[in-house]
């Protein structure tokens, strides 16, 4: 499944957890993914599964709103925003972040350089990754791209130099940590969990 719609929510998402913050006027041409048929509850269950039950359970919980932004289904205390599966892509794909990972999820979707000094932290606890190990904004595997699949995993964004010593190659072990858009402002590193 593809990151990218589920950044794009996860990016817009923002501008509600931080008023400041301007959302993006979008990728590539892409429209928000629409919630699919879930109800609210069922969006909101699926957020949860998205980190681990401690996290999830004070997270806000957000659904794109057809119109390419975002509505709160519950407002949380603690600090994280999470986003239910996109049923448009394959296999399910939940995302949570805090505000430093939303910020630099923001960054990424508007083309911009990432706050500096600011480490964020995401989950992708039920899904997994489908994208371009070298190109932030690649669409589709090509043989240029080095696309890859990751598992479950957890994300640590703005890392910097933090990223030393992890394998920052087109073609990782993703069953193993390693960088994933490296020698881009968007490089982050990738921590497989099953």
């Amino acid at each position: 499944m593809s990151r990218i719609p589920i950044l794009l929510g996860l990016s817009a998402s923002l501008a509600l957890a931080a008023p400041a913050v301007a959302q993006p006027a979008g990728h590539a041409g892409h429209a928000m993914p629409m919630a699919g048929k879930m109800t609210d509850d069922q969006a909101i269950s699926s957020a949860m599964r998205a980190a681990p039950p401690a996290v999830a359970k004070e997270a806000t919980i957000v659904a794109p709103d057809g119109k390419g932004g975002m509505r709160t289904l519950r407002k949380g205390a603690g600090g994280f925003t999470c986003m239910a599966d996109n049923p448009a892509t394959p296999g399910p794909d939940p995302m949570c972040g805090d505000a430093n990972a939303m910020a630099w999820a923001d960054a990424w979707m508007g083309h911009r350089t990432p706050p500096a000094g600011k480490t964020g932290f995401m989950y992708m606890l039920e899904g997994g990754t489908d994208a371009s190990n070298v190109d932030p904004y690649a669409q589709a595997p090509t043989r240029e791209n080095h696309w890859v699949k990751t598992g479950p995993h957890v994300m640590v964004v703005g890392g910097g130099s933090s990223l030393d010593g992890y394998p920052a190659t087109p073609e990782p072990d993703t069953t193993k940590p390693y960088v994933m858009w490296p020698g881009t402002p968007y490089a982050h590193l990738m921590i497989p969990v099953s």
